[in-house]
């Protein structure tokens, strides 16, 4: 049986050996846009939901992954960005506060 790649699965960040225990992100409310629950299957975004709580950022570049791992330390916004099982692009953003978390896609911002 051949082997397929999950597109979710975890991504090791850039630079880092080794996985570290970390304290996950606080989502606040979470909601998302129509196009993105029309587009995207739910499973597909609580898989990514708890990529991002534990600070894996998807696919960003290694720059903007440097970015939101300082955006913990000084309390600013995170952008992740992710591919359903059927390639469609979209984004969770958590605001600078914790207090809401938004999944949309990528048009819809």
């Amino acid at each position: 049986m051949p082997t397929v790649k999950n597109p979710l699965a975890v991504r090791k960040p850039p630079e880092k050996n080794k996985q570290v225990p970390v304290k996950p992100v606080s989502l606040g409310r979470t909601v998302a846009t129509p196009a993105v629950l029309n587009a995207v299957p739910f499973l597909d975004i609580m898989i990514a939901m708890e990529r991002h709580k534990r600070h894996d950022w998807g696919d960003v570049c290694e720059a903007d992954w440097k970015e939101n791992d300082r955006a913990l330390k000084t309390g600013e916004r995170l952008l992740s960005a992710y591919k359903s099982g059927s390639g469609t692009k979209f984004w969770i953003i958590t605001e600078w506060d914790r207090s809401v978390t938004t999944v949309l896609l990528p048009s819809d911002y």
